[in-house]
C-alpha cells in the first residue's frame, strides 16, 4: 500500500525488453535499506525490486502491465515517480493507494492560474463514474484532490510544491498518465451493484 505521496523523481537508466521489460531506475533512496522483493511505487504502478545497487534498482514489468499502463512508453532518461511502500505507523498524508493502475487518463488541456497548473483529463469511459468533485485520484502515482468532472472529464490543481517534488511540472497537454480510482468508490460502487447500499 501507498499514500500518493510522491518521496523520490527516478530516472529510467536502462531498459531490457524480453517479452516482459526489465527496468534500471536511479535513484536518490538508500538502496542499502531497500530489500530485494520490496515494493516500490514507479509512476504510480506497485513494482517488485528485482535487483539493486548503490544509486540505482531494477524492476520487472509485466506484459499485462505494459498493456494497462503507460510503461510501455518509458525510455532512457525519463524521470518517474517514486514511492516506497507504507510501514506500519507512517504518516497518511494522501490517500490509500494500491498501485494496481486501474487505466490511462489523457491530459486534456494545462492552463497557468495563479502559480498553480490546473490541468484537465479525459478518464476512460468505463472508470469516469468512479471520480467524484473533492475525491481522490492517484495519477501517476500522486494522491490528488478533483476539482470538477463533467462527464468523462476531471480536473485537478497542482500546487508549486506539486510541480516541483514530482513530474508534474513536466506536464503537456496530450500527455497520458496512469489513473487509479480511490478504493473507497470502488467498494461504494460495487455495493450499489449489490444492492447493499
Amino acid at each position: 500500500m501507498f499514500t500518493g505521496i510522491i518521496t523520490d523523481v527516478g530516472r529510467v537508466v536502462a531498459l531490457h525488453p524480453a517479452g516482459d521489460l526489465r527496468a534500471r531506475l536511479a535513484t536518490g533512496y538508500d538502496t542499502a535499506r531497500i530489500d530485494i522483493g520490496a515494493s516500490i511505487a514507479c509512476d504510480g504502478v506497485c513494482l517488485t525490486v528485482v535487483a539493486l545497487g548503490a544509486g540505482w534498482f531494477e524492476v520487472q514489468v509485466s506484459a499485462e502491465t505494459l498493456s494497462k499502463t503507460t510503461l510501455g512508453g518509458w525510455a532512457v532518461g525519463r524521470r518517474v515517480n517514486l514511492e516506497r511502500a507504507l510501514r506500519v505507523g507512517d504518516e497518511l498524508g494522501g490517500h490509500i493507494v494500491s498501485g494496481h493502475v486501474d487505466g490511462v487518463a489523457d491530459v486534456v488541456s494545462v492552463t497557468p492560474e495563479g502559480e498553480s497548473l490546473r490541468v484537465l483529463f479525459e478518464a476512460p469511459r468505463h472508470l469516469a463514474g468512479f471520480i467524484a468533485p473533492k475525491g481522490s485520484v492517484a495519477l501517476d502515482g500522486t494522491s490528488l484532490t478533483v476539482n470538477e468532472v463533467e462527464g468523462a472529464r476531471f480536473g485537478v490543481n497542482l500546487i508549486p510544491h506539486t510541480q516541483a517534488a514530482t513530474t508534474w511540472g513536466e506536464v503537456r497537454a496530450g500527455g497520458r498518465v496512469n489513473l487509479e480510482i480511490d478504493t473507497l468508490a470502488r467498494y461504494v460502487a460495487r455495493l450499489r451493484e449489490w444492492g447493499g447500499a
